[in-house]
C-alpha cells in the first residue's frame, strides 16, 4: 500500500511540475533576458536625451561626459556628426540596445550578459529545488496517509486471525476512516456470533456427555452384575461382549467431547517472552544441578497463536527430554517464520542426538531410545497439531526439535483494547 501511495503521489507531483514547473522553466529565462534588454534600452534612451541637450547648447559630447552614464561591463557608442565611444566592448555573450533620438543621434549600448545568464541559472535551480521539494512533500504526505490507512488494516487482519483461531476479543479503536470502522464493527458482530456458536457447541457436548455417561455407567454396572450372578457360560460370554461394547461407546463419547473442546477454539496470542520467562524459572534449577546451561532467545518479535497450556506442556516436554537425554547447553530459540503470520520455536542441545533407527518414529507412541514410556513426544505432537501447528525433528545430530505455529505480528493488547469505541458515520456507541 505504501508503494502504491508513493506512486500516486509521485504521479500527481509530476503532473503538477509539468503544468507549472515546465512553463516556469521556459518563461523564467525568457523574462530574465527580456528584463536585461529593457534595462539597456532605458539606459540608451537616457543617454540619447542627454546628448540632445548637450547638442542643443552648441557643445559636443566628449567621452568624459558619457562616463557617468555607463554601468560596469557596458560599452556606449554615440553617432551624430562625430563618433564617440566609451568603455570596453564586452565579448560573447552580450546584449545590445539601440536608440535614435529626436535630434538624429544614434546611441548604442552593449553590456555583458553574464549577469542575466546567472539569473537564468538561478531560475533553473529554483525550479529544480521546487520540484525536489514537491516530490519530497508529496512522498511524506503519501507515507503518512498510507500508514494511516495501512495500520488499521493490519490490526483488522490480526483480529481476524484471532477470530479464526476462536479467540474472541474486543474490537480495535476507530481509525476515523468510515469504511474500515464499518468492517471492524461487522467483524465484532461476527466474532460475537462465532462465540455464541462455540459456547452452544460446548454446552451441547457437555450436556450430551452427561446425559449419555449416566445411563452408560448404570448399564455397565448392570451387565457386570449379570455376569457375576449368572452361572451359565453362554450368558457370561454375552455379558462380557456387551460390556466391551458399552466401554467402547463410553470411550467414544469421551473422545468426541475431547475433540469438541480442542476444536472449540481456545488458541490465544501468547507473549513468547512471558512463556520463556516462565519456562526458565521452572527449569533453571534442574539444569543448574546438572551443571548445564539453559538459554532462551526470542528473535521472533511476534506473538504465537496457540493454547497456552498446550504450548507450555509441549515446550516443557522438549526441555525435559533435553535435560535427561541431551548434553551441553540447551538453547530454546524463537525466530520468525517464512511469513509474518508464522513463528518457529526451536529446542536444541549439544548432545549425541537421536539414533538413526528412531529418527522416523520418534513421535510414535511407545517409541523410546532410553527405556521411557514413549508417550511424551507423541502427546506433544498431538497438542501442537490441535493448535494448527507442527512439531518436527529438523536435525538429528545435534538434535533440534522445531515447533511451527501461527503468529500475530502485533501486540493483541494494543490491537484489540478492552471497551473500544466504535464510530461509524455519525453514530457513536460504546461497547
Amino acid at each position: 500500500m505504501r508503494e502504491r501511495a508513493l506512486r500516486i503521489a509521485w504521479r500527481g507531483a509530476a503532473v503538477a511540475m509539468l503544468l507549472l514547473g515546465v512553463p516556469l522553466f521556459v518563461l523564467g529565462p525568457a523574462l530574465a533576458w527580456q528584463n536585461g534588454n529593457a534595462r539597456l534600452q532605458q539606459r540608451a534612451e537616457t543617454i540619447a536625451r542627454y546628448v540632445d541637450r548637450v547638442h542643443s547648447d552648441g557643445h559636443k559630447v566628449t567621452p568624459k561626459q558619457l562616463e557617468p552614464w555607463i554601468g560596469p561591463g557596458q560599452w556606449v557608442q554615440v553617432v551624430n556628426k562625430d563618433i564617440v565611444q566609451v568603455g570596453t566592448r564586452p565579448g560573447f555573450p552580450s546584449q545590445q540596445a539601440n536608440r535614435l533620438s529626436a535630434g538624429g543621434t544614434t546611441v548604442t549600448v552593449e553590456g555583458t550578459a553574464w549577469r542575466v545568464l546567472g539569473q537564468v541559472a538561478l531560475v533553473g535551480v529554483l525550479v529544480i529545488m521546487g520540484a525536489t521539494g514537491t516530490f519530497a512533500v508529496a512522498s511524506a504526505l503519501a507515507l503518512r496517509e498510507a500508514r494511516r490507512i495501512a495500520a488499521p488494516l493490519i490490526y483488522l487482519a490480526a483480529q481476524a486471525e484471532q477470530v479464526g483461531q476462536g479467540q474472541v476479543r474486543a474490537q480495535i479503536k476507530p481509525c476515523g476512516i468510515e469504511e474500515i470502522d464499518l468492517v471492524a464493527e461487522e467483524l465484532r458482530h461476527s466474532s460475537e456470533r462465532i462465540a455464541g456458536k462455540i459456547a452452544a457447541e460446548r454446552q451441547f457436548a457437555s450436556d450430551a456427555s452427561h446425559q449419555l455417561r449416566t445411563p452408560l455407567t448404570a448399564l455397565s454396572m448392570r451387565i457386570e452384575e449379570i455376569e457375576l450372578i449368572s452361572g451359565e457360560p453362554e450368558v457370561q460370554e454375552e455379558a462380557r461382549k456387551c460390556l466391551e461394547q458399552v466401554e467402547r461407546l463410553t470411550q467414544t463419547v469421551s473422545d468426541l467431547l475431547t475433540k469438541t473442546r480442542v476444536s472449540g477454539g481456545s488458541a490465544e496470542a501468547i507473549n513468547v517472552d512471558h512463556l520463556f520467562a516462565h519456562q526458565h524459572e521452572e527449569w533453571e534449577q534442574a539444569f543448574a544441578a546438572k551443571g548445564r546451561p539453559l538459554e532462551f532467545v526470542n528473535d521472533a518479535a511476534r506473538f504465537a497463536l496457540a493454547t497456552p497450556g498446550n504450548l507450555a506442556q509441549v515446550l516443557a516436554t522438549l526441555i525435559e527430554n533435553s535435560l535427561h537425554y541431551g548434553g551441553g547447553k540447551t538453547l530454546v530459540k524463537a525466530r520468525p517464520g517464512t511469513s509474518s503470520r508464522s513463528i518457529f520455536i526451536e529446542v536444541s542441545d549439544e548432545g549425541e542426538g537421536v539414533p538413526d533407527r528412531l529418527g522416523a518414529h520418534i513421535f510414535d507412541k511407545g517409541v523410546s531410545g532410553h527405556g521411557s514410556t514413549g508417550i511424551g513426544l507423541a502427546l506433544a505432537r498431538e497438542l501442537t497439531v490441535a493448535d494448527g501447528g507442527r512439531l518436527e525433528l529438523t536435525q538429528m545430530r545435534p538434535p533440534v526439535f522445531t515447533i511451527s505455529l501461527g503468529a500475530v505480528p502485533l501486540d493483541p493488547d494494543k490491537v484489540m483494547p478492552k471497551g473500544a469505541l466504535v464510530s461509524v458515520g455519525r453514530r457513536r456507541r460504546r461497547f
